[in-house]
């Protein structure tokens, strides 16, 4: 059994970095993964080159866990790819932990993907037909399998030839013993971005957030299309295949990213805020207080408040101590793992009118408990609102959305969501409005799980069976 069912948050597949040019590539890798372990929280790995060994580590866990002072020491070279992962349709297994290493006629090739192909079950039956054994449950081997079969043709056409046969969203970090090579997707997707360092040496990650830790500058994205080789020669940048229009998520701002990463030319944090005031232009409501659930709502409830008025309060508190496991009390004890998390202010919230902002309503389930939490403590009224339009389509370029049977928006009207979370009202944000924040031109984004438009068409059949990331 999937052990994300009945999970009621959105996540995330994937985040990638590498580095190149650096005598301490590993921790600088290391620190950009750190950065955005948001992204992934199953597995990770790092993979280094000295120009002719190859040295990795990787193991199921967060990136402090995994990787001690002592193991990044013993990860030497100037070049590193690394990688944090959570599976949006593989298996939770190290089996299947990124970079993925292999060594194939005298070469050797680390692979870290950000993303989920939609035609992985064809190209599979095509390989194992021709003989290929596959060692995980990942769509990320296809490539490597490709890879390896184009490599005769030299590095950069068989990339064009790998990737002239894959479709959906990737954006991939590869590291030979001597190159680092950045790829996007036609559509772009994902993000990645480029950086350089005050040394001279470069760095590729998802986010910007990633750049920032590690003091590099911004130099710019990885644009849709792009194959961008970096070498002791400098950079190389290609576009292999014809251009596309842009695809970019929507839901990296409105939920995924970082809030002080620049995500397709626009700072997540500002979006989010624009997303709150749009919604008080939108849906005129009285209350005595604006407050999020930590954390996901905090940004728009910043900007619903200010164009409102109505007073941002915190009045649920997050115990930031919780670990990915406890030890779970008995039945007696109900909605335990929502309190352990988030525990609303009794004396506070008593007999007020709340108006509650979030950024999704996926399965419906963790926010039900949540309005639970707060009835029981006495709060008069409850209005809830969503900084995205109802969810209605899963994605196939990703992100853990679950069928449409698990998603509440594809089974239920509005008014029978208000009901079953027991809230007095609720609103979702306007496809319009949640775009026009973001000051990005419409057409530029997926917005396919709120409209069920997919841009590249995706082999539904697969779904409960992709060897996503």
């Amino acid at each position: 059994m999937d052990k994300r069912v009945g999970h009621g948050r959105p996540r995330d597949e994937c985040g990638v970095c590498g580095i190149f040019g650096h005598p301490d590539a590993a921790r600088l890798t290391y620190f950009g993964l750190y950065a955005l372990q948001h992204r992934g929280q199953e597995s990770t790995g790092i993979v280094t080159s000295d120009g002719s060994r190859i040295s990795q580590h990787k193991a199921m866990g967060l990136v402090p866990e995994v990787f001690t002072e002592d193991i990044l020491n013993g990860l030497t070279g100037h070049l590193s790819v690394g990688h944090v992962r959570y599976s949006t349709t593989g298996a939770s297994h190290l089996l299947n932990a990124q970079p993925f290493t292999v060594t194939h006629r005298g070469g050797t090739l680390a692979v870290a993907h950000n993303g989920n192909l939609v035609n992985t079950r064809e190209l599979r039956d095509e390989l194992e037909g021709q003989g290929a054994i596959f060692q995980t449950t990942m769509d990320t081997e296809v490539v490597v399998h490709l890879l390896a079969r184009n490599s005769p043709m030299g590095l950069e056409k068989a990339i064009e030839e790998t990737f002239s046969k894959v479709k959906g969203a990737y954006s991939m970090v590869l590291m030979t013993l001597d190159q680092l090579v950045a790829i996007r997707d036609p559509g772009g997707f994902r993000p990645l971005c480029l950086g350089r360092l005050n040394n001279g040496s470069y760095i590729v990650a998802s986010e910007t957030c990633a750049l920032d830790l590690v003091e590099a500058q911004y130099v710019r994205d990885i644009e849709p299309g792009e194959v961008l080789i970096i070498d002791k020669n400098g950079l190389q940048s290609l576009f292999p295949w014809p251009r596309q229009k842009h695809s970019f998520c929507i839901f990296e701002h409105v939920y995924f990213a970082r809030p002080d990463s620049d995500i397709f030319g626009m700072n997540v944090y500002q979006s989010r805020k624009q997303m709150g005031k749009i919604l008080a232009d939108e849906c005129k409501l009285e209350a005595d207080l604006v407050m999020p659930f930590p954390d996901s709502g905090n940004y728009a409830a910043i900007g619903f408040s200010q164009a409102s008025g109505i007073p941002l309060e915190m009045g649920v508190i997050r115990n930031h101590y919780v670990g990915r496991t406890f030890i779970q009390p008995t039945q007696s004890m109900r909605d335990f793992s929502v309190r352990v998390k988030l525990n609303p202010i009794r004396s506070f919230l008593e007999g007020k009118r709340v108006v509650v902002i979030e950024d999704s309503i996926i399965r419906g389930t963790t926010g039900r408990s949540r309005i639970k939490s707060l009835r029981e403590v006495g709060v008069k009224e409850v209005h809830m609102l969503i900084s995205c339009p109802p969810t209605r389509y899963p994605c196939y370029y990703g992100i853990d959305f679950p069928s449409n049977t698990e998603l509440i928006a594809a089974r239920k009207s509005i008014e029978e969501i208000r009901a079953y979370l027991d809230l007095d009202s609720l609103y979702y944000l306007s496809l319009e409005g949640m775009i026009r924040a973001t000051g990005v031109n419409s057409d530029s984004f997926c917005k396919a799980c709120f409209d069920g438009k997919y841009p590249v068409k995706p082999d539904t059949s697969f779904r409960k069976h992709s060897l996503g990331t």
